[in-house]
């Protein structure tokens, strides 16, 4: 991949934040969604990659933009694996709440797992605790692990988890183990990342969540030398079908190589709502401003990044 790459991503994610944001709060998430879909893939024509869309959103006869397949970029460049969530959090978005992000991955073509749309069993951690945390180990285990890693009592180490119904037997387990917990609606791909940024406050994400949203964090993670482990929950058998089509045995623990595969990987994500990493999109007039981060992982760089963006007309929202 080329260096050129990691700052024009960038520039598409910011742009389906922007476009995204102008529905916090108005409780339309499908029109969140394809305001950030449309915008993203815009973005995408003027960038300089052959791009195949591995994680988008939805099969080419199920999504009008971003599907499976698709084809990204001006077909010149580098060949690339490319995961998107246009809109990680449509549900934040539409309530107003915290943490929803625009998203990009890419990799080397080949490199990515091509996830089902199914659910994941998920762990993820940042660097000090890379290679302590087991996923198929207890969940007071992993706590006690974790503690040790970063040099902290149990009680001190804070775990995220996804407030669903399926997950009260961890969260029950956590509050035993004496640890805290910070509850999240939707959006566990920021939950995943922020495990790697000590000014977040989280140590470590626990629960099941969707897995092509897995193999997003797992990008974000190896450039940040964190770590994510994954197992795919199928809940039927067209989708056991479709593990063993991918080679993968259902109980298979999957790791960083399994989910993105060589020495290098971007990720870049923009704010579309307030977060503990990111700061959500902000109208003010005639401009609006953005705070994004990317990273890449072959060089090991983080960068963040405002923007100001003179905006050329308001949008015609349909209410």
């Amino acid at each position: 991949m080329e260096r050129s790459l990691t700052m024009e991503l960038v520039r598409v994610t910011e742009a389906a934040a922007l476009a995204s944001a102008r529905w916090m709060g108005r409780g339309k998430k499908e029109e969140a969604d394809d305001a950030a879909t449309t915008a993203m893939r815009n973005e995408f024509n003027s960038i300089p990659m052959q791009g195949t869309v591995v994680i988008g959103e939805g099969e080419m006869d199920e999504a009008p933009m971003l599907y499976i397949g698709e084809k990204l970029g001006t077909g010149h460049g580098p060949g690339v694996d490319v995961a998107v969530d246009p809109l990680e959090g449509t549900n934040i978005v539409a309530a107003g709440s915290w943490n929803a992000l625009a998203v990009i991955a890419i990799a080397d073509e080949g490199n990515l797992l091509h996830a089902p749309d199914m659910y994941m069993d998920k762990i993820a951690v940042g660097p000090e605790a890379v290679g302590k945390v087991d996923i198929n180990a207890s969940v007071t285990e992993n706590l006690k692990a974790v503690a040790k890693a970063k040099n902290k009592d149990v009680c001190d180490v804070v775990a995220t988890v996804l407030n669903r119904e399926r997950h009260q037997h961890i969260i029950d387990e956590i509050r035993a183990a004496g640890a805290r917990i910070k509850l999240i609606n939707d959006g566990d791909v920021a939950a995943a990342i922020n495990t790697a940024f000590e000014n977040t406050g989280v140590d470590i994400l626990f629960g099941i969540g969707g897995a092509p949203e897995g193999v997003i964090a797992a990008v974000a993670l190896k450039c940040l030398g964190g770590e994510l482990q994954g197992k795919l929950i199928p809940s039927n058998d067209e989708e056991i079908e479709r593990c063993h089509k991918m080679g993968i045995e259902v109980n298979k623990v999957l790791k960083m190589e399994d989910l993105v595969k060589g020495d290098d990987c971007i990720f870049a994500a923009t704010g579309v709502t307030d977060g503990e990493l990111l700061k959500g999109v902000q109208f003010k007039g005639s401009h609006g401003t953005t705070q994004s981060v990317v990273m890449r992982a072959k060089t090991g760089t983080v960068r963040f990044i405002d923007g100001r963006h003179y905006l050329t007309r308001k949008p015609n929202l349909v209410l």
